[in-house]
């Protein structure tokens, strides 16, 4: 008979079972993580680049280089990575690479690609100070991420890191990995390599190096940007000097000599010539240049559309404005972009000065561009039948709370559409807004090119209620410019390589018609009113022209972007946080700025006009006999739509019980003999801030 300790469901049976099932378990987590670990090894492995010959590494650039051209292929300045002459660990003087080794792998020599020692060490401060204060890699991993790995810090990247650096170590020798490492680092100013860096910071060859300079340079790698000597001097004085201690206790530089250097820290070259104004113009050039080609082996030239000249003439004419009459207005900023009618961008000036602020106002700040933004409200009702002399009732209008007002105060009674425009007339342009429909307005502007208008907006939009960048804003008024055409700005016009090698060029691509030409026609002519007799008169520069002011609510934005057949320029003006001027507006020094530049601008180019301009077409009487013409078929005054439009009332659209009646004298302003008078004659800015809120949209 069985023990009852083996009896089925007995205790010890079920222990065992629960010991067995366990282990089981146990087994299966081992197998599948052991698995696991071989088919991640095995993926990373495969990801890992093959380490090419010795030669071949030392034509390896992870970043290229990069020489601007300006429009006429001119030199402005070199970007991007710029890589010195290769110097041998012999051409040195002996403390230069000690240097390096001292402020960044003490023990090259004594380890192999990776270093335990180290790397416990690092995670012993790391542990103590509770951040990740000192690194473990070697110079040999230090290496192989700069040539082939990106700086993320991940599981997977340290694997091929170190996978990496044993490989080059293997190619290449402790010496040659050291040697590669002096010629490859990253030193910050778009310097690679020591020669490149001593010539950018001391002016000088790296085999010229004093023992100073040398501790300066060894500092780098580690904090390129945060320790640049042209910025940072102190921070890179300081640790220089922990360089020059740990050389001395490595016995690789005597107390004296030490000593003698720790109280010396080097001076910088002259500054070499800077970018200067065209600062904001490399920005972005070089990031789309890039974007353009891709990484390329080879250093770039990069031509650009901009005009030397033209952007001179703009970064004066913004100074002057913003510092000169803008003085005691409470101005700090401007920006510029001027735009030759095939969209190629000839002025990028992004504000007064790139040392102090980096931000490219002419294609990143948006800003309401409040009346400026008209022009799109009556390029809409153009294309919805009105003309130039339709009429509408300048007058009081309240849409929920929200009462547009005139700058100044008063109203103008019945005025043409194209007085309205010239004078910058906000009931004027919510009637037509509310006649066309707000969400035809926002479609007819992001045609134009202000892509981020939204599909459904208020009747706000109307006065420029959404934001706009200078460069949106000058795309979408070439429109006008261009007959209706729309255009694609464009910086590069072509990019190549040092040896000659064609990587891109521009192709000029239609943009299709955003507008027909007999609207762009009428649009033209109102906004050379703007001008000729309206708010913009200080632009007026003596040839055809057309343009139109702007100002934000509370004088917090100014604006002024006009054009002749062949240029293009919108000006802003204005304060980063967006704080008030003091009633600053589009007509005063915006308009003074764009005139002061087309002036320059267009010194040298004979006095034309726009030469696709079109012609009224010739109204039929209704009553006239038609049944017998032989000149050709009939020319109507508009296009036909598919549908009749439905005659909106003049002056009084939508809901009469929240507007005034078209047929009643204007409530305010009544004396007609002055009201004649004020449209008679050149009236001030009246596109300025509401005096209460738009409604939300």
């Amino acid at each position: 008979m069985p023990s009852p300790d083996f009896a089925a469901g007995s205790p010890v049976n079920a222990k065992r079972r629960r010991w067995r099932i366990l282990a089981l378990v146990v087994l299966g987590a081992v197998v599948l993580t052991l698995g696991a670990s071989v088919w991640i090894t095995a993926s990373w492995l495969s990801d890992i680049p093959r380490i090419p010959e010795r030669d071949a590494l030392w034509q390896m650039r992870r970043t290229p280089g990069m020489r601007f051209l300006d429009h006429d292929g001119a030199v402005i300045a070199a970007r991007g990575a710029k890589y010195g002459a290769r110097v041998g660990l012999g051409d040195l003087p002996p403390f230069a690479p000690k240097a390096f080794l001292a402020a960044e792998d003490r023990r090259f020599y004594r380890h192999g690609a990776i270093d335990p020692q180290g790397i416990l060490r690092a995670a012993r401060r790391d542990l103590e100070l509770g951040r990740a204060a000192e690194g473990g890699s070697t110079l040999s991993q230090q290496l192989a991420r700069t040539l082939f790995l990106d700086s993320r810090h991940s599981l997977k990247r340290k694997f091929q890191e170190a996978v990496l650096a044993s490989r080059l170590e293997d190619e290449l020798g402790k010496d040659g990995v050291l040697e590669l490492y002096l010629n490859r680092a990253y030193f910050g100013a778009g310097a690679y390599g020591l020669d490149s860096a001593a010539h950018t910071y001391f002016g000088k060859a790296a085999t010229a190096l004093t023992l100073p300079e040398a501790a300066v340079l060894a500092a780098l790698p580690n904090a390129p940007t945060r320790l640049a000597p042209t910025t940072n001097m102190a921070g890179a004085w300081a640790r220089a000097r922990r360089v020059l201690g740990a050389m001395r206790r490595e016995g690789w530089l005597s107390a004296d000599d030490a000593a003698r250097a720790e109280v010396s820290p080097p001076e910088l070259s002259t500054v070499s010539a800077s970018e200067g104004d065209w600062s904001y113009v490399l920005d972005q050039a070089a990031t789309q240049a890039a974007n353009l080609v891709g990484a390329q082996a080879n250093d770039l030239v990069v031509r650009l559309t901009v005009s030397a000249k033209l952007q001179a003439a703009g970064l004066a004419a913004v100074r002057a404005g913003v510092l000169g009459a803008g003085k005691g207005r409470a101005v700090s900023q401007g920006a510029m972009v001027a735009l030759a009618s095939d969209g190629a961008i000839r002025v990028m000036v992004g504000g007064l000065d790139h040392r102090a602020s980096a931000f490219n106002r002419a294609t990143q700040a948006k800003r309401q561009p409040g009346s400026a933004f008209k022009p799109f409200v009556y390029g809409a009702a153009m294309e919805a039948g009105d003309k130039p002399t339709d009429t509408r009732v300048d007058a009081p209008i309240a849409l929920g709370g929200w009462t547009p007002e005139n700058y100044g105060g008063g109203f103008a009674g019945t005025v043409t559409l194209a007085k309205a425009l010239a004078l910058s007339i906000n009931s004027v342009a919510v009637r037509l807004t509310l006649e066309v429909g707000p969400s035809q307005v926002a479609a007819f502007a992001r045609r134009c090119g202000l892509s981020d208008i939204p599909p459904n907006p208020g009747p706000s939009i109307a006065l420029g209620a959404y934001e706009v960048t200078p460069l949106e804003l000058a795309s979408g008024y070439q429109v006008f410019q261009n007959g209706g055409a729309r255009t694609t700005p464009y910086l590069i016009e072509a990019i190549s390589d040092t040896a000659g090698r064609a990587l891109y060029a521009h192709v000029a691509t239609a943009g299709g018609q955003a507008l027909d030409p007999l609207y762009a026609s009428r649009m033209v002519r109102m906004l050379e009113g703007v001008i000729t007799g309206g708010t913009g008169t200080a632009a007026a520069i003596g040839r055809p022209a057309a343009g139109k002011t702007g100002t934000s609510q509370h004088w917090r934005d100014a604006w002024f972007v006009g054009f002749t057949p062949d240029l293009l320029a919108a000006v802003w003006v204005g304060n980063d946080n967006g704080r008030p001027m003091s009633k600053v507006t589009g007509g005063e020094i915006p308009a003074a700025i764009w005139k002061r530049f087309m002036t320059a601008a267009e010194a040298d180019q004979p006095v034309s006009d726009f030469a696709w301009l079109q012609p009224e077409p010739q109204e039929i009487p209704a009553d006239a006999d038609t049944t017998d013409m032989t000149e050709g078929p009939l020319v109507l005054d508009e296009p036909m739509a598919s549908e009749p439009r439905e005659a909106a009332p003049r002056g009084d659209p939508g809901n009469d019980d929240d507007r005034a009646d078209p047929a009643a004298p204007p409530p305010i302003d009544t004396d007609e003999d002055r009201r004649e008078r004020a449209l008679d004659r050149p009236s001030p800015e009246r596109d300025e801030p509401l005096s209460s809120p738009p409604p939300p949209s």
